[in-house]
């Protein structure tokens, strides 16, 4: 994939958008489409980040209008860096505007050349009042931005999506109004799947999905160890086991398991496998085929429909943007036991498993590995009740109140025969794992994430005090 360069003057990348173009998605969406005023940040926001800087609202003026532009906008769109853009970035680090560090945060993210990063980064710094920091500059960045809840400038979604687009013009559709904080998102590193439904033997450089994928006996399924990590579901009687290292290899399957259509993505990043009933919608609405669109939220996979081009929550399965959106689709959530294989095939013998070739010859272990040390991609201030890796069971109460279990707690009660309530919900062992049921015994929807994950996806969540 090519990267801007600096210098020489132009970047080095074939022109993808016409300037036109880019200039008439600006003037096409208003002020209104931003983020609300930011609220004051929470206390541990400041503990952890410090006092933000003051921050006006309203319009830009037209010659800070024309910086951004030239800066940001142009210098993607067009491939160059040269004298108006060196002043554009000038005029807007002493601007006073920290509205702006958006902007720059996105352009940083595909900076790969140090001098023109370090540019960027004293010029967000410059707005965010803070000394430049020396190393993972962008992650700093935009921690600081989220964290403060700085809003966004005026017209930040048209420009953001110009400097993507330039990039990968794939997200073209996905970069929408809706109800997403655009802020938030961010590039992961991968390209978008926009294969279509059944062709996912096709090769891709993206993190492939995988449709109606290839399923073995457990009894065939020799090549996967007894302490192997699986993500089991039951539906209507049928158990299924998606083992992990396919799952951080694919990271997002649609399926079929007992008579029902299923959608099921792995957050490699916030340690959340979930599944979602993607049939039964609404009259005159398609099933939604789910992939991986190559963008992040706060650390947290963006997924999207492939058909309809409409962006789902991935942490809740509300649609949030496109068609579906509109028709206020909201996915049921299926209970994922987060267990090891050979409790899971012991408790549930005539379970499936999908086969080992969809690991397509990889086993990474990301959770021991990569993200051993924390998250990687920017997440601003994390909810200081628990560790941010911490693994807790989520579910959400009749009420709508979502609780979170820290699972190691949990697990230990529930093999004291203590018993586990909040509302409507109990806990239960289920195959060496753990999941919420009702009154009624009945699969509640509950999974397994990071503690960082769960609790900036439902920031008014309630810790269980165990």
């Amino acid at each position: 994939m090519p990267f801007l360069n600096y210098p020489p003057l132009a970047f080095g990348f074939r022109r993808l958008m016409a300037l036109a173009l880019v200039m008439g998605a600006m003037a096409a969406v208003s002020a209104s489409t931003t983020p609300a005023q930011a609220q004051s940040p929470t206390s541990y926001a400041v503990t952890q980040f410090g006092t933000p800087p003051m921050v006006p609202d309203g319009a830009l003026d037209p010659k800070l209008e024309r910086a951004v532009q030239l800066a940001f906008v142009t210098s993607m769109t067009e491939s160059v860096w040269g004298p108006e853009q060196v002043a554009a970035l000038e005029t807007v680090a002493t601007s006073g505007d920290p509205r702006l560090a958006w902007i720059i945060s996105d352009m940083m993210r595909f900076v790969t050349s140090g001098a023109l990063n370090r540019d960027l980064t004293a010029s967000a710094a410059q707005l965010l009042k803070i000394s430049p920091p020396r190393s993972n500059q962008w992650g700093i960045i935009t921690d600081h931005l989220i964290a403060w809840d700085i809003p966004a400038p005026p017209n930040y979604l048209a420009a953001k999506r110009a400097i993507f687009t330039s990039v990968v013009p794939g997200w073209g559709k996905i970069f929408v109004e809706g109800d997403i904080d655009w802020r938030h998102v961010s590039w992961g590193g991968v390209l978008i799947d926009d294969r279509r439904y059944n062709r996912t033997d096709e090769p891709c450089n993206c993190i492939p999905a995988a449709d109606n994928p290839e399923v073995s006996s457990a009894a065939d399924a020799t090549w996967l160890d007894d302490d192997d990590i699986v993500f089991g579901v039951e539906v209507n009687g049928a158990f299924r086991a998606y083992p992990r290292q396919i799952m951080e290899v694919r990271e997002m399957v649609n399926d079929t398991l007992g008579g029902r259509k299923l959608g099921i993505p792995y957050c490699t990043l916030c340690g959340a496998a979930q599944a979602y009933f993607t049939d039964r919608l609404a009259l005159g609405i398609r099933r939604p085929i789910l992939r991986t669109s190559g963008l992040l939220i706060r650390s947290n996979k963006v997924m999207y429909d492939v058909r309809s081009k409409s962006v789902f929550d991935t942490f809740t399965g509300k649609a949030v943007t496109g068609p579906l959106a509109k028709r206020k689709l909201q996915l049921e959530q299926v209970s994922v036991i987060t267990t090891d294989w050979g409790t899971w095939k012991a408790a549930h013998p005539e379970t499936t498993v999908l086969v080992e070739a969809l690991a397509l010859g990889k086993n990474h272990d990301f959770r021991n590995g990569r993200d051993a040390g924390g998250p990687i991609f920017p997440v601003g201030d994390v909810d200081p009740r628990l560790p941010v890796h911490e693994d807790v069971i989520g579910v959400i109460t009749a009420s709508g109140t979502p609780v979170a279990f820290q699972r190691s707690k949990a697990f230990l009660a529930l093999k004291r025969g203590q018993e586990i309530k909040v509302e409507n919900v109990r806990l239960v062992l289920d195959a060496g794992g753990v999941k919420a049921v009702g009154p009624d015994g009945k699969n509640l929807g509950s999974h397994q994430a990071f503690w960082f994950a769960w609790s900036q996806f439902h920031p008014k969540t309630k810790l269980w005090a165990g």
